[in-house]
């Protein structure tokens, strides 16, 4: 599978994304041609080769006449529908500048269609934007992976005055995603590179297992003297058929709840998104038995277990720390046997086989039904799925 993997101590913005994908290879011409029919006027794309910090790296600077409009949404869809990107371009353009909309309109209290856009509806943010859709689609993968992203420290002056860093509709859009500390005292991230990330990357997690074809190195506008200001990307194919992602476990001990509650608990637990749920019989202080409580989590949906475990047992405090997690690949999939169809996981394992799961309860139902042993239901199930993975 092809892959994409996002470096970014530095922090990212649309520039230093266009920039490492100009330097991996991607064509500038291919990127003026898209942007020459949004009707932009007088928008040319220029690459140059820049140090940062000793470090070498292309900067793709946005060429316009000055302006002062102040768009809405719709007037950039609009643009992005009238010109000559393909539908995948368009759609994902169009996503990132959603995203960016729904961010601000949360941020201002009104409807995105109210919302004016102010340095991200600028001719320069509108490139970046537009080119990277443009670029993601010309470098061709199918997923994409990114490190944990940097804020920065400070303060920046955006159309409505001075702000704490990261900016308020960088944060916004940077919910769910995990964020990292920083010794640079400067806006690493600006709500462009955030909307991008927000809209593209599948997991956020340290580099992958891949083979690396191409590197690309996107330079920010500033040189830093404690460290490169600069976005890396790596292209290449994953080199095993494992997948891996970062969740949160949380744990709190219990000596003075019933079964039924902590039963009870289990289920709010999993419709609040847990991935797993699981109770440790232990021995607590004055000799009393008690329960661990240990829930598997994405970092997305720790806020909502966490109020769970609090409002429906008696614990005073949780235990949370991140994990690195590698998972097989897998897929739903149906067979058939002779009493039925069967639901399961067909998994890839590390060693090119496969496995299949069938489905308990599908089994079981069939079991009942034919009269038939449910190891034989499973057997069938499984013989089945052979044919599958060919």
């Amino acid at each position: 599978m092809r892959a994409l993997y996002l470096d970014c101590p530095s922090g990212i913005s649309g520039d230093m994304v266009l920039g490492a994908m100009v330097d991996a290879g991607v064509d500038l011409t291919a990127l003026q041609a898209g942007i020459d029919s949004l009707g932009l006027p007088s928008c040319r794309l220029e690459a140059e080769e820049v140090k940062r910090c000793g470090f070498r790296a292309t900067k793709v600077h946005v060429r316009h006449e000055p302006e002062h409009a102040h768009r809405h949404l719709h007037h950039i869809t609009d643009m992005i529908d009238g010109s000559n990107l393909s539908d995948s371009q368009k759609s994902l353009a169009k996503r990132i500048f959603t995203r960016l909309g729904e961010a601000e309109a949360q941020v201002h209290g009104t409807t995105i269609r109210k919302v004016h856009f102010h340095e991200v509806g600028a001719v320069d943010s509108i490139a970046d934007i537009v080119g990277a859709a443009i670029a993601f689609d010309v470098i061709g993968v199918e997923k994409v992976f990114c490190s944990h992203v940097p804020t920065g420290s400070g303060y920046v002056t955006i159309a409505h005055g001075r702000c704490s860093v990261p900016a308020p509709a960088t944060a916004e859009l940077l919910k769910g995603i995990p964020i990292a500390d920083s010794i640079v005292a400067a806006e690493l991230t600006t709500p462009t590179g955030a909307a991008i990330v927000a809209s593209i990357v599948d997991q956020f997690r340290h580099v992958p297992p891949m083979t690396i074809e191409t590197i690309g190195y996107g330079a920010g506008d500033k040189d830093f003297t404690e460290q490169g200001n600069v976005l890396r990307l790596f292209v290449g194919d994953l080199t095993n058929e494992s997948e891996h992602d970062r969740i949160v476990t949380i744990e709190t001990n219990l000596d003075d709840v019933t079964a039924e509650t902590i039963g009870h608990c289990f289920d709010l637990l999993f419709a609040a998104g847990a991935l797993d749920v699981y109770a440790t019989s232990i021995q607590m202080k004055k000799n009393r038995p008690g329960t661990k409580i240990t829930v598997l989590s994405p970092a997305a949906n720790v806020a909502d277990i966490e109020d769970i475990l609090f409002r429906e047992t008696s614990t005073l405090g949780v235990r949370k720390w991140e994990s690195d997690r590698r998972i097989l690949r897998r897929k739903n999939a149906k067979v058939e046997t002779d009493w039925g169809t069967v639901r399961g996981k067909l998994i890839f394992l590390p060693d090119a086989e496969t496995r299949f799961s069938p489905e308990y309860d599908d089994c079981a139902k069939l079991s009942k039904e034919a009269g038939v042993p449910l190891r034989k239901v499973m057997e069938a199930a499984t013989r089945a799925a052979q044919d599958l993975a060919k």
